[in-house]
This record gives C-alpha cells, sequence and structure tokens, in this order.
C-alpha cells in the first residue's frame, strides 16, 4: 500500500504534510484535483456526509490507481461499520471521537486479520494485495494502514498517551470544533481554554513518539503555531473563501467601486 507508506513517512519525518476531508461535496476527480493541487492526501467524510458506499468506494479506487492516499472517517467506530469501511478501499481511517486505548483494540479487530485481529475481507480493499494469504495482507496492507483516532472530549484528554501509544496509532489526531463546545467555549478557535487544551495533547501525543494532525480553516496560522500534519478544511470552505477573495480582487479593480455586490444584468 504504498501511497499510505509514503504519507507515513512524510509525517514522521516532520515534513509539512497537507491535505482535505471532504464533507459536502464528494466525486472521484476530487482526488486528481487535490493531486494538482499539490496537497498529499484526501479524507472522505463517512461520519456527517451523505457519500454512500458505492461512491466512497469510487473514490478509493481513484486514489489507489493514481497512488493517492485517500482516508475515510467512518460513520462509527463500531467493529461492523469499520469493517465495511476498511473493504470499500482506504489506506487508512480518521476515527471520531475515541477516548480510550480500549477504542482502539475495537479498530485493530476490524483492520488486521487472525490471528492479531477478526477482520474477514472483502469488497475494494482486496485490490491493495496482490496474494490474499497472510503474509501479503500484513506487509501490503495492515503494516500500512494509517489511523488517525480524533480527541474530541474531556474525557479523551485524559487518555492521550494511551492512544497515542496504542499499536494502530499513527498519529493523534484532534477534532478542535467538537473540543471547543466540550470546554464550553463552543467556536472560539483563538480562546486561551481550547488554545491550552490543544497544546496539552500536542505534547502529550509528543511524549509517546507520535505526532498530532490538525484541522482548521487558517492553515497558515496553524502552521505558524507549529503544527505540520494539517487538514486545511473542507472543499466547500475553500472554494467559498477562493470565490470571497475573487470577488474582493475584481470590486477592488472597478473604477469607482464601492466594494457592494451586484448583479449582471445581460
Amino acid at each position: 500500500m504504498n501511497p499510505a507508506r509514503v504519507l507515513k513517512e512524510k509525517v514522521a519525518s516532520g515534513q509539512l504534510t497537507t491535505g482535505l476531508l471532504a464533507i459536502d461535496h464528494i466525486w472521484p476527480d476530487l482526488v486528481e484535483i487535490s493531486m494538482r493541487a499539490g496537497l498529499d492526501y484526501l479524507i472522505v467524510d463517512m461520519e456527517h456526509s451523505c457519500a454512500g458506499p458505492d461512491l466512497v468506494a469510487e473514490v478509493c479506487a481513484t486514489g489507489r490507481r493514481a497512488g493517492f492516499p485517500v482516508l475515510v472517517r467512518p460513520r462509527s467506530n463500531d467493529y461492523a461499520k469499520l469493517r465495511l469501511a476498511v473493504d470499500l478501499g482506504p489506506c487508512g481511517f480518521l476515527l471520531a471521537c475515541v477516548e480510550s486505548a480500549t477504542d482502539l483494540d475495537t479498530v485493530r479487530e476490524a483492520i488486521y486479520l487472525p490471528p492479531r485481529g477478526k477482520r474477514r475481507p472483502g469488497g475494494m480493499g482486496n485490490r491493495w494485495v496482490s496474494e490474499l494469504d497472510a503474509t501479503s495482507w500484513r506487509t501490503e496492507f495492515e503494516d500500512d494502514f494509517i489511523v488517525l483516532p480524533q480527541i474530541e472530549t474531556k474525557a479523551a484528554m485524559k487518555h492521550v498517551k494511551a492512544i497515542g501509544a496504542h499499536e494502530v496509532t499513527t498519529a493523534v489526531a484532534i477534532g478542535p470544533y467538537d473540543l471547543s463546545a466540550e470546554l464550553g467555549v463552543c467556536g472560539d478557535m483563538d480562546s486561551p481554554v481550547l488554545r491550552e487544551a490543544l497544546h496539552a495533547i500536542r505534547a502529550d501525543a509528543l511524549s509517546v513518539g507520535k505526532t498530532t494532525w490538525m484541522i482548521g480553516s487558517n492553515a497558515a496560522q496553524l502552521a505558524s503555531d507549529g503544527w505540520k500534519f494539517l487538514c486545511i478544511g473542507e472543499p466547500t470552505w475553500v472554494l467559498i473563501s477562493a470565490i470571497k477573495d475573487k470577488l474582493t480582487q475584481v470590486r477592488a479593480a472597478m473604477p469607482g467601486a464601492s466594494g457592494k455586490s451586484g448583479h449582471y444584468a445581460g
């Protein structure tokens, strides 16, 4: 599973690593768009989106054929949902609201074949391996599979070190919006309370040798703050921001422009 291997190596080396989390607008061409834009990975969300298994499997297959890492955020972290998600063919998971290392034991059962786990493989996920024997599964799939457990609650903050040290964890991820709500500062990304929590999570992850994945629309500020494994947002957020910037430029270029929006009458 070379795309996952390359991504893991880049993250481990401490290089700036950037990607998107697709929620509202998911389609196979997003893989090529991400590649052309110079991103390092794409995550397809199944927790909040209405994307079905067929579409997600096609996006994952597009990534596999192109050699580009496509991860999935499953609808939930129960064994059955995780098994289905891995069969769709991603090269890793972003996992919402992981609160303990015990939660990751279920993940291990879903992604590893016996005796390490309980997975019964099928679907597009089988395309990653050259043969269906145990050695091929371990060396061509399981050892490279990416797992990013998200810290989103006060309970999870108490167990960051154990979550980070779990054998399946690639990097510790943060869900800053949900965490801000949990901390009583919902949506205030500049709150000292939230910032203190974010830095504490990052320090705990680093203490067990793991980097931290972070998402935010102000990726430049995150990079300035020292975050290196970044999600720069959701594609529609990026599109809205780009359109606003373009409109601002166009309005500013008009002679005598007031900056107010208008309509083209034809």
